[in-house]
């Protein structure tokens, strides 16, 4: 019963929170455009879905990801488990090797999920006849989400501050700018915006509380954010590093793929 009246309370805040998207759209199609509603029976269909779909989601995230975030950030980061069968003893940045290979994996396999990044990488391939692989876009930002909370999860572990980590990727971010293939530079901005939606931020926010709660010495509210600003910042590096790289491989290989044309041209 307290799942369902959760539930209940949840799709009625869904549906407030709703209203004002769907009061703007209904007025500018009616009242700008002059205009009926275009298929107004499978939008009406399709709203109700989106709104039993985000209750359900964020429902699930409350009784989920969220806890299970915490709980695994906490399993983590238990003396008796990163001590083994030793003895138990003050602990180091190196002694939490654990909790950065389950941050960096755990970052690639949502974002790999991620829906937001899906759609971006397929349009990328369409607009660009073919020249942007989806799955490579995928990879290359799916990589730089895994090496954020990497170096995120090192960060509250360390406890350093949060301004070094995005002051120093920032100024990589902006020499990459100037030498990067110009078709991929707008890519890369939207990559680092688009990783933060609705699959990856529950499970790094849950993860990044959780890491907080538990490492002693660390204060949830001052540690535990800021994974998710450097989850925006990484996939422009990794992307704008990835398209450099792509580019440096096709003028490396040009010389020698004109040479076999040429050797081919002269056989009798």
């Amino acid at each position: 019963m307290d799942l369902l009246f959760s539930l209940g309370q949840t799709i009625a805040a869904t549906i407030f929170d709703v209203f004002p998207i769907a009061g703007i759209l209904i007025f500018f199609q009616v009242f700008v455009l002059r205009r009926p509603v275009p298929h107004l029976k499978k939008v009406l269909i399709g709203s109700v879905y989106v709104i039993i779909g985000l209750a359900f989601f964020l429902v699930g995230l409350e009784k989920a990801l969220f806890p299970l975030g915490k709980e695994m950030a906490r399993q983590l980061t238990d003396p008796a488990f990163i001590a083994g069968s030793g003895e138990i003893r003050d602990l180091g940045w190196s002694d939490y090797y654990w909790v950065y290979i389950f941050a960096f994996a755990i970052g690639f396999a949502t974002t790999i999920a991620e829906p937001a990044l899906i759609a971006v990488a397929l349009k990328a391939r369409d607009v660009s006849g073919g020249s942007l692989g989806a799955w490579g876009l995928r990879l290359a930002v799916a990589f730089g989400v895994a090496l954020s909370l990497g170096v995120g999860t090192f960060r509250i572990v360390t406890g350093t501050p949060l301004f070094m980590y995005m002051i120093a990727g920032y100024l990589i971010v902006i020499v990459q700018t100037f030498f990067a293939p110009k078709m991929i530079v707008p890519l890369a901005y939207d990559s680092g915006g688009v990783t933060t939606s609705t699959v990856t931020v529950p499970l790094v926010a849950a993860l990044g509380l959780g890491l907080a709660s538990t490492v002693p010495g660390r204060s949830a509210l001052l540690d535990g954010f800021g994974l998710i600003a450097l989850a925006s910042l990484f996939p422009m590096i990794t992307v704008m590093g990835y398209a450099q790289i792509s580019e440096w491989l096709a003028r490396r290989d040009s010389p020698k793929t004109a040479k076999a044309d040429r050797l081919k041209n002269q056989e009798p």
